[in-house]
């Protein structure tokens, strides 16, 4: 082992990591209809992998309706709450709200919303305590959700919701998205958006010139992805970008979601990412040893989601996992090979060199350009 390498193993067993539970929430989310049951797998990996005896585990509360309002409008939540106590698909004005399709209308949603934003805003209190240096939420991350709509799965934006929490002791927080799409609530002047996806995605939002829109103009930075993209190039994206954001906005606390939609073999069949890849951009952020709120979001191959966000957590914690997927109640998901490790398919990477290096050179043309014109932004909204 290198000494820069002794160096992140010493700073990771040393971390205060919090880790929010409890098997009522657990419940609760394992009710969502797209990923039924994907809490309880990933938490009892986490928990067979005697991961939990590193961590503080912590109990989380329901936001009230006047937490959530914080974002979200007050005729969005009335009506959810309304549909949610009887499952009323009927209701005409539930299409103005975005339910529907990909936000189905079920009995509870509502106390759903509630236990998944109450979640990541304990995460995110127990950051502003001084009470851990990391705080986790995996069942959280549901970033498509906008101010009086749902969108894309998502009732409720607890990113965003985790992001104004932090804003009440810290003025920069900066928000890493990781997921394969882009996601939608964020573009204020609160926050700089790195979200690294594929050019089209569920919201047709984030190419390369995107920016952040009104109080949000130069807060965001978008990182389009072609299909295919593995571990390494994927990295060196990343490390590229964050590199210079840290440089221009210098964060002092980051919300990071890590949707596992990226991972070869999901559902979505775009990125051909490992946990491996995605671990490694984790512990670049990790190393800036600022407050972190850790959140979850996409993953459609509930097994292999699982297997990410277990390894994400022996990342947080530095500890080393055996291959050997551990006995314990999901165990026969993890069939045929029962392995920790996720492999690559044989899908092509479209991701040419020449391409990524335009992108990484546009991103810091936008932005060396108008760090200026930020600058003046901020002192205008401030």
């Amino acid at each position: 082992m290198s000494d820069k390498s002794e160096s992140n193993y010493d700073k990771s067993r040393n971390r205060s990591v919090v880790y929010v539970y409890s098997p009522e929430y657990i419940q609760t989310c394992d009710s969502l209809s797209k990923v039924p049951n994907r809490a309880s797998m990933v938490h009892s990996l986490i928990e067979a992998y005697g991961l939990l005896k590193y961590m503080r585990v912590v109990k989380p509360h329901v936001a009230s309706i006047e937490e959530m309002a914080v974002f979200h409008t007050d005729s969005y939540l009335q009506h959810l709450h309304k549909i949610s106590q009887d499952g009323d698909n009927d209701d005409p004005q539930s299409v103005d709200f975005g339910l529907g399709y990909d936000c189905p209308v079920v009995e509870g949603i509502f106390d759903y919303a509630a236990a998944v934003g109450g979640a990541t805003l304990t995460a995110a209190q127990n950051l502003l305590d001084g009470k851990s240096d990391v705080a986790i939420n995996w069942a959280g991350g549901w970033h498509h959700a906008k101010k009086d709509e749902a969108s894309g799965f998502c009732y409720l934006n607890d990113a965003v919701l985790g992001i104004l929490k932090l804003r009440e002791k810290y003025e920069r927080v900066l928000y890493v998205d990781v997921d394969l799409h882009h996601g939608d609530g964020n573009n204020t002047s609160i926050t700089i958006t790195i979200t690294l996806r594929i050019i089209i995605s569920l919201t047709g939002t984030g190419d390369v010139t995107d920016t952040g829109l009104g109080k949000g103009r130069w807060y965001a930075v978008n990182v389009p992805l072609e299909d295919g993209i593995r571990d390494d190039r994927y990295c060196q994206t990343f490390t590229s970008v964050m590199q210079e954001v840290k440089a221009l906005f210098n964060p002092e606390a980051i919300v990071m979601q890590l949707g596992a939609d990226t991972m070869a073999g999901d559902p979505m069949c775009s990125f051909n990412m490992t946990p491996v890849g995605v671990g490694k951009c984790l512990n670049y952020i990790l190393d800036w040893e600022l407050p972190t709120l850790l959140l979850g979001g996409g993953g459609y191959n509930l097994a292999n989601t699982a297997r990410c966000w277990t390894y994400l957590t022996g990342t947080v914690l530095g500890q080393t996992l055996s291959s050997e997927i551990p006995d314990h109640e999901y165990f026969t998901e993890y069939g045929p090979d029962y392995s920790l490790e996720i492999s690559p398919s044989c899908r092509p990477d479209r991701n040419e060199s020449q391409h990524l290096e335009r992108v990484i050179s546009t991103i810091k043309g936008n932005h060396h350009d108008n760090n200026q014109k930020l600058e003046m932004h901020r002192l205008q909204f401030s």
